[in-house]
Protein backbone atom coordinates (compact mmCIF):
# COMPACT_ATOMS: atom_id res chain seq x y z
CA UNK A 1 0.00 0.00 0.00
CA UNK A 2 1.52 3.37 -1.11
CA UNK A 3 1.85 5.95 1.65
CA UNK A 4 -0.53 8.69 0.02
CA UNK A 5 -3.02 6.07 -0.07
CA UNK A 6 -2.80 4.86 4.06
CA UNK A 7 -2.65 9.08 4.49
CA UNK A 8 -6.05 8.86 2.67
CA UNK A 9 -7.26 5.99 4.87
CA UNK A 10 -6.60 7.30 7.91
CA UNK A 11 -7.72 10.81 7.39
CA UNK A 12 -10.95 9.43 5.94
CA UNK A 13 -11.38 6.77 8.75
CA UNK A 14 -10.65 9.01 11.80
CA UNK A 15 -12.86 12.18 10.53
CA UNK A 16 -15.70 9.02 10.20
CA UNK A 17 -15.00 7.44 13.54
CA UNK A 18 -15.27 11.02 14.92
CA UNK A 19 -18.86 11.71 13.00
CA UNK A 20 -19.99 7.96 14.18
CA UNK A 21 -18.64 8.79 17.53
CA UNK A 22 -20.76 11.84 17.60
CA UNK A 23 -23.95 11.45 16.62
CA UNK A 24 -23.84 8.24 18.48
CA UNK A 25 -23.44 9.63 21.66
CA UNK A 26 -25.93 12.15 20.67
CA UNK A 27 -28.48 9.43 20.04
CA UNK A 28 -27.74 7.55 22.68
CA UNK A 29 -28.09 10.66 25.17
CA UNK A 30 -31.47 11.49 23.63
CA UNK A 31 -30.41 15.42 23.62
CA UNK A 32 -33.46 17.71 23.13
CA UNK A 33 -33.22 18.55 19.47
CA UNK A 34 -32.06 15.04 18.31
CA UNK A 35 -35.09 13.07 19.93
CA UNK A 36 -37.30 17.13 18.29
CA UNK A 37 -35.82 15.95 14.73
CA UNK A 38 -36.01 12.15 14.90
CA UNK A 39 -40.10 11.87 16.02
CA UNK A 40 -41.63 15.09 14.86
CA UNK A 41 -39.51 15.56 11.24
CA UNK A 42 -38.78 12.32 10.34
CA UNK A 43 -41.48 10.12 12.15
CA UNK A 44 -39.31 7.76 13.75
CA UNK A 45 -39.64 6.64 17.56
CA UNK A 46 -37.80 7.78 20.14
CA UNK A 47 -36.01 4.01 20.86
CA UNK A 48 -34.31 4.24 17.51
CA UNK A 49 -32.39 6.90 18.82
CA UNK A 50 -30.40 4.03 20.98
CA UNK A 51 -30.53 1.50 18.87
CA UNK A 52 -29.24 3.69 16.20
CA UNK A 53 -26.18 5.27 18.74
CA UNK A 54 -25.07 1.75 19.67
CA UNK A 55 -24.54 0.18 16.22
CA UNK A 56 -22.81 3.43 15.14
CA UNK A 57 -20.04 3.06 18.43
CA UNK A 58 -19.83 -0.58 18.36
CA UNK A 59 -19.07 -0.19 14.48
CA UNK A 60 -16.07 2.58 14.89
CA UNK A 61 -14.71 -0.04 17.31
CA UNK A 62 -15.11 -2.49 14.91
CA UNK A 63 -13.59 -0.35 12.02
CA UNK A 64 -10.57 0.49 14.59
CA UNK A 65 -9.38 -2.55 15.89
CA UNK A 66 -7.09 -4.27 13.93
CA UNK A 67 -7.84 -8.12 12.87
CA UNK A 68 -11.16 -9.45 12.13
CA UNK A 69 -11.92 -7.75 8.47
CA UNK A 70 -15.15 -9.73 8.41
CA UNK A 71 -16.66 -7.71 10.91
CA UNK A 72 -15.23 -4.48 9.60
CA UNK A 73 -17.04 -5.10 6.04
CA UNK A 74 -20.45 -5.41 8.35
CA UNK A 75 -19.34 -2.35 10.36
CA UNK A 76 -19.04 -0.33 6.61
CA UNK A 77 -22.23 -1.91 5.34
CA UNK A 78 -23.93 -0.79 8.81
CA UNK A 79 -22.38 3.23 8.02
CA UNK A 80 -23.64 2.73 4.89
CA UNK A 81 -26.96 1.47 5.18
CA UNK A 82 -27.19 4.08 7.93
CA UNK A 83 -26.73 7.06 6.33
CA UNK A 84 -27.99 6.38 3.14
CA UNK A 85 -31.61 5.58 5.13
CA UNK A 86 -30.98 9.14 7.36
CA UNK A 87 -30.46 10.65 3.38
CA UNK A 88 -33.50 9.29 2.62
CA UNK A 89 -35.84 10.35 5.48
CA UNK A 90 -34.42 13.76 5.30
CA UNK A 91 -35.31 13.58 1.38
CA UNK A 92 -38.72 12.24 1.54
CA UNK A 93 -39.77 14.38 4.79
CA UNK A 94 -38.76 17.38 2.86
CA UNK A 95 -36.09 19.05 4.87
CA UNK A 96 -33.64 21.46 3.80
CA UNK A 97 -30.37 20.30 2.07
CA UNK A 98 -28.67 21.04 4.75
CA UNK A 99 -30.32 18.89 6.87
CA UNK A 100 -28.59 15.68 5.02
CA UNK A 101 -25.34 16.98 4.33
CA UNK A 102 -23.95 15.41 7.59
CA UNK A 103 -24.84 12.00 6.48
CA UNK A 104 -23.90 12.46 2.97
CA UNK A 105 -20.36 13.43 3.97
CA UNK A 106 -20.35 10.41 6.41
CA UNK A 107 -21.60 7.95 3.31
CA UNK A 108 -18.36 9.64 1.15
CA UNK A 109 -16.03 9.19 4.37
CA UNK A 110 -17.19 5.36 4.72
CA UNK A 111 -17.05 4.72 0.94
CA UNK A 112 -13.30 6.21 1.41
CA UNK A 113 -12.37 4.57 4.28
CA UNK A 114 -13.44 0.95 2.83
CA UNK A 115 -11.70 1.73 -0.57
CA UNK A 116 -8.27 2.56 0.67
CA UNK A 117 -8.54 0.25 3.64
CA UNK A 118 -5.05 -1.87 3.83
CA UNK A 119 -4.68 -5.46 2.39
CA UNK A 120 -4.48 -6.74 5.98
CA UNK A 121 -8.30 -5.03 6.66
CA UNK A 122 -9.71 -6.72 3.58
CA UNK A 123 -12.14 -9.70 3.64
CA UNK A 124 -9.58 -11.94 1.90
CA UNK A 125 -11.50 -14.78 -0.93
CA UNK A 126 -11.00 -18.13 -0.16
Amino acid sequence: MSKRNKIIYWIATIWLSLGMVSTGIVQIMKMEAEVELIINKLGYPVYFLTLLGVWKLLGVVAVLVPRFPLVKEWAYAGFFFAMSGAVFSHIAMGSAAIDFFGPSLLIVLTVVSWYFRPAERRVVAV
